[in-house]
């Protein structure tokens, strides 16, 4: 019983910031970046991605399935290669779409790691699960649009426009790095205990239940419900 309890409570305690569904543009972030120069689209893209839950979920979720350093250095690479593509991409070419539609989507994909990692497909569809790294690279083209759609609402100006966007997507990687070196500790650590599986199933229990709850969140605001 005490060891169900404090996994549970580890777990907990290890997402619950996603329950404040931070990560919203602020006015002081807009005057940081009137402020400063490159080095402040660095700072803000990087505050961004520590403190956006949903993408730093989906990525955990990731981490959980693969067992060398190697393997998690590829995947990775691929989610940042489809979220920069879309981040430097669509800002560039000012593709808009609502915010609260595409981070609905992205609350989609943390269900979509829970309930593969545990054996969902298999369980109630009969049919193996997706490829993986196809799916990565899918869900970082959809990040990358969200996080786009951030940045977007910003007031960028005319000048630097495009090394304004490459410092925020610089900023974005430097913080997923610091926010994913925690994670993968704490995970691969607890991938040699005996009651890692135990704390598995408890965590992919709450991306799921993570995901359904930014999923209502976000389409309440889109329909001004919340």
């Amino acid at each position: 019983m005490f060891k169900l309890s404090k996994i549970t409570i580890v777990c907990l305690l290890f997402f619950l910031p996603t329950m404040a569904f931070a990560h919203d543009v602020s006015s002081g972030d807009q005057e940081i970046l009137n402020n400063g120069g490159l080095l402040s689209y660095i700072w803000v893209g990087a505050k961004h991605m520590l403190t956006g839950y949903d993408h730093l979920l989906f990525l955990a979720g990731v981490i959980f399935f693969l067992k060398s350093v190697k393997d998690i250095l590829k995947f990775i690479t691929v989610f940042t290669i489809g979220h920069s593509i879309m981040l430097i991409g669509a800002t560039y070419l000012k593709i808009e779409v609502n915010e609260y539609i595409i981070d609905a989507i992205i609350a989609l994909s943390v269900l979509y790691k829970g309930f593969e990692n545990l054996g969902g497909f298999e369980k109630y569809f009969k049919v193996k699960s997706p490829n993986l790294l196809l799916m990565v690279l899918i869900f970082g083209l959809i990040h990358g649009t969200g996080l786009s759609a951030r940045l977007q609402s910003f007031d960028l100006g005319a000048d630097q426009f495009l090394l304004k966007i490459i410092s925020f997507n610089i900023g974005v990687e430097l913080g997923q790095i610091a926010a994913l070196i925690p994670i993968v500790f704490l995970i691969r650590l607890w991938q040699k205990q005996p009651n890692y599986k135990a704390f598995f199933k408890a965590c992919n229990i709450y991306l799921i239940i993570a995901g359904i709850g930014l999923f209502i969140y976000q389409v309440g605001h889109y329909f001004n419900i919340l």
